[in-house]
């Protein structure tokens, strides 16, 4: 088994979360939960066997086995991971994630997800719900981060990096340096992804903003442009006219859809 399909569409029932000590009494270990999902993040060199397939166990790896499936684990010595028990609902769109991964740069904050999780579990179960549905979400976009190319990986940097500054001065060149690649991949990649530019994009998102700010709030319409990085109000009212189809009044006035 290399893949398994995964509906993140509602969350997660957390059953059981906590750090698994094994490799002590014995070397292998063979199980299945037939009705839970399994999550672990490894901290230990070893195997596991799923489905037939071996796969390598190593820190930083991060391992998802669907529920009734027969799991080997084959051990060094004392071996620790973080492992959580789930029920997944089967409903929304799924996702195709591999059985065995490298969490890579994301370890550390699955690792954080989870260890907060546990820390809630006992108090505040919603609250371990909520980190462990962010760890399952950052578990599925691994993969797709390891596309061919590394577009989405690029793209999705670039976008996050927007989203967190956009009252900030935005320029292509820095997007791209932030992202890891160059100018001119950036552009191919997001024009790729998305069907748009950076500065389009940007421009989309500040807009959006801006207008959901207009609808929405009792904000200044100063201060909302400068929120969205357009200082200049005149600059500001062309560009609600341009995006949003009327000036910053007529949008806050409801006379604009």
């Amino acid at each position: 088994m290399e893949q398994v399909s995964l509906s993140l569409a509602e969350p997660p029932g957390l059953v059981n979360i906590g750090v698994g000590v094994h490799g002590v009494s014995g070397l292998r270990d063979v199980f299945r939960l037939p009705g839970l999902w399994q999550l672990h993040l490894y901290g230990y060199t070893g195997h596991l066997t799923v489905g037939g397939r071996r796969h390598a166990i190593g820190p930083g790896r991060v391992s998802l086995i669907p529920p009734g499936a027969e799991a080997t684990f084959d051990y060094r010595g004392r071996s620790e991971h973080l492992y959580a028990h789930l029920r997944v609902a089967d409903a929304g769109e799924c996702h195709s994630v591999p059985v065995m991964q490298d969490a890579g740069t994301e370890a550390p904050l699955i690792s954080g997800l989870l260890r907060r999780a546990l820390a809630a579990m006992p108090k505040a179960p919603a609250q371990a719900t909520a980190e462990m549905w962010t760890a399952l979400w950052r578990v599925a976009r691994l993969a797709e981060q390891e596309r061919p190319g590394g577009a989405h990986g690029a793209v999705a940097s670039a976008m996050a990096h927007i989203e967190a500054h956009l009252a900030a001065p935005l320029t292509v060149p820095d997007i791209a340096r932030r992202s890891g690649i160059s100018h001119s991949r950036l552009t191919r990649l997001f024009r790729a992804e998305t069907g748009s530019t950076v500065a389009a994009y940007i421009r989309y998102r500040r807009l959006d903003h801006a207008g959901h700010l207009l609808r929405e709030s009792t904000m200044s319409i100063q201060a909302i442009a400068a929120s969205v990085g357009i200082g200049d109000l005149q600059a500001f009212n062309k560009a609600c006219h341009r995006e949003l189809g009327g000036s910053p009044r007529a949008i806050r006035s409801g006379l604009l859809p």
